[in-house]
């Protein structure tokens, strides 16, 4: 009876192990093995637009015409601020999904970084 119960848990145990053991499908058989990515995708980004994502500005450096309104969007999980190095523009603290908006009017060369996490840094340049 004692042998028959230890046989039943073994056979059980190679059972479990057999289904989670993966084997890599033959060279030519038309099979094959692909991975799943943890992140989403980044999300579109037209011309005047920038997204705040995983601790970074997309795209870092944006090229504008006088005029333009450009609008940044934090797909972040973690608050952040846009801020002009020259004050020209700053942002309140942004949330997940909280835009910021601000119209170039002039020509020219505008750095500006987070001013929670002041290691993200980018650049608008504005054109004419």
């Amino acid at each position: 009876m004692m042998l028959a119960k230890l046989s039943a848990t073994a056979l059980a145990a190679a059972v479990l192990l057999a289904g989670c053991s993966a084997s890599r499908p033959a060279a030519g058989s038309g099979m094959s093995m692909s991975s799943v990515s943890a992140t989403a995708p980044a999300a579109p980004v037209s011309g005047d637009q920038v997204n705040i994502d995983g601790f970074a500005f997309a795209p870092a450096t944006l090229t504008v015409s006088v005029g333009t309104t450009v609008t940044w969007t934090n797909r972040d999980e973690e608050p952040h601020t846009v801020a002009a190095s020259d004050g020209s523009f700053h942002s309140p603290g942004m949330g997940t999904g909280a835009t910021f908006t601000h119209t170039f009017t002039t020509p020219g060369t505008f750095e500006y970084v987070c001013s929670i996490h002041p290691m993200m840094r980018g650049t608008v340049v504005v054109t004419r």
